[in-house]
């Protein structure tokens, strides 16, 4: 069997809150809590377990998703209807802009623990084929 991210454990304030943000966020939908996780499952089978725990604890971490140009269009509108600020950078110098690295479309923005999020439609160093 080759390795395969199954799944992480993101610390929270609140672990339904994230889940649902993200979930929101991303087009998603939230599992059924399991002891004290709250999962969202992507399309490639990685589970996001929500765990609630002081925020003392929480140790802010990055989450990167890659999405089509379609999920990016919802995903940023939903970003957008819901207020919530969004950045080209990750250290938040360009808010309210959006980045077209490596020839796509990417986004950062916090999730309610402070975790930084990203979306993108091109993975970093995309080199496009010449069959393209």
């Amino acid at each position: 069997m080759s390795v395969q991210l199954n799944h992480t454990i993101i610390h929270s304030r609140d672990n339904r809150e994230s889940a649902e943000f993200l979930a929101h966020i991303l087009g998603l939908e939230v599992g059924a809590e399991w002891g004290p996780f709250v999962p969202v499952e992507t399309a490639n089978g990685v589970t996001l377990d929500f765990a609630t725990v002081p925020a003392e604890s929480i140790s802010v971490q990055h989450y990167a998703f890659l999405i089509s140009e379609a999920e990016f269009d919802a995903s940023f509108e939903r970003i957008r209807a819901g207020g919530v600020p969004y950045f080209a950078d990750p250290h938040g110098k360009h808010p309210g802009e959006i980045n077209h690295n490596d020839g796509g479309r990417g986004v950062y923005f916090l999730d309610p623990a402070g975790h930084g999020m990203e979306i993108i439609t091109r993975p970093y160093g995309y080199q496009p084929d010449s069959a393209e």
